[in-house]
């Protein structure tokens, strides 16, 4: 067997999941756990994804709750430092959608313009049973991120 025959080995992607009640106590939860684990990953720019955790997940329990579900809270750290966030809710039918800009003394309506200041990019995904996923990406230091 030569050495081209040989398979990669990839340096291993860092997954973390956890499903929490669909809750201020859970999307508080959300951001502790986001700072537990990411300090265990030695991810340099933890703070800046904490804040993208707080803000969707916040967004899961105050716009994609339905009675009796939950929200799923998702990170996957990839070989390249990259940092994949997801939040799963059970509302599908509620796309979230960038507002006009709200006034100075506006209590809420900037939850998106923070994950968008923070990811490199954000989105959402169609799941199963009627759910949606929104996510963000943030890059590596030197990479254009936080």
């Amino acid at each position: 067997m030569n050495q081209k025959s040989l398979p990669q080995v990839a340096t291993p992607t860092r997954l973390f999941r956890v499903q929490l009640s669909a809750t201020r106590r859970g999307a508080r939860l959300a951001r502790l756990l986001t700072e537990r684990q990411l300090d265990d990953w030695g991810v340099p720019f933890a703070e800046a994804a904490t804040q993208v955790v707080a803000e969707l997940a916040s967004n899961a329990v105050l716009h994609g709750r339905v009675a009796g579900r939950d929200f799923r809270l998702g990170l996957r750290l990839h070989a390249d430092r990259t940092l994949r966030i997801e939040v799963t809710d059970a509302r599908g039918d509620r796309i979230p959608r960038v507002h006009d800009p709200v006034s100075a003394d506006a209590e809420s309506g900037r939850g998106l313009l923070i994950v968008g200041a923070y990811a490199d990019r954000w989105g959402t995904d169609e799941a199963p049973a009627g759910c949606k996923v929104v996510w963000a990406e943030l890059g590596a230091p030197g990479r254009g991120s936080p």
